[in-house]
């Protein structure tokens, strides 16, 4: 019985060190410990959709209530590893990459069919995806609209003709470098990725007046030149 006493209580006293120990360790696993988010937490982009958006999409669609109002829903990034098939470390980074960008764990998109001519094969990995909502929507939809697009090379705009006729717009870009999250010692290599900006708008006219309130830039249409 005194051995059973003396076992119990040097486990007690070792609880609170293993306890620490474990935290330290994932600490260090993580590179650095991850501030807590305050529960009332609001991005600032979904704050400024409510109280300055909001009002003005009611005013300029002409709209009865706030209701009817176009809102962004979710926005989906994908990422094409087509040389997957040789080389799975691309897919690694690519993985790598997408999570830096969007801070969520991607999901691997694989192939429903083979196809021969293409060396593909049923259920072989061939891409990353990552969708996101509410606040982690807004926060990169602020990041991609004020950081990343002024980093894009020889930028004029998005072209309005990549909405898809129901208010969602679909975008691709050619390199990941313009998201300062990218470590280009560890993604040397340039790959493009398709971004698609889901609303609840019923048209063209609806998604883009909402996109370009929450600051997406479109490009302007050329003037043409009058003769004399």
């Amino acid at each position: 019985m005194a051995k059973n006493k003396d076992t119990n209580e040097k486990k007690a006293a070792s609880a609170p060190v293993a306890k620490e120990a474990r935290g330290r360790q994932a600490k260090d696993t993580a590179g650095e410990s991850v501030p807590s988010v305050p529960k009332d937490y609001m991005p600032r982009l979904k704050a400024a959709y409510r109280n300055k958006i909001l009002p003005a999409l009611v005013e300029q669609l002409g709209l009865t209530t706030p209701m009817s109002a176009p809102k962004l829903v979710k926005i989906v990034l994908n990422i094409g590893v087509s040389e997957a098939k040789e080389n799975i470390q691309a897919l690694e980074v690519a993985t790598d990459d997408l999570a830096r960008i969007t801070g969520q764990a991607p999901q691997q998109r694989r192939a429903k069919k083979s196809i021969s001519n293409f060396k593909l094969r049923e259920n072989m990995p061939i891409g990353v995806r990552v969708t996101l909502r509410s606040g982690r929507m807004y926060e990169f939809m602020d990041r991609f609209v004020t950081i990343a697009c002024p980093r894009i090379r020889d930028f004029r705009g998005f072209d309005p003709k990549c909405f898809d006729g129901r208010g969602n717009l679909n975008i691709g870009l050619k390199e990941q470098m313009i998201f300062p999250e990218i470590d280009v010692e560890k993604s040397p290599k340039a790959h493009g990725m398709n971004i698609t900006f889901v609303t609840t708008a019923d048209d063209d006219k609806g998604g883009r007046a909402l996109l370009e309130l929450l600051g997406m830039p479109f490009r302007k249409p050329e003037k043409t030149a009058v003769k004399a």
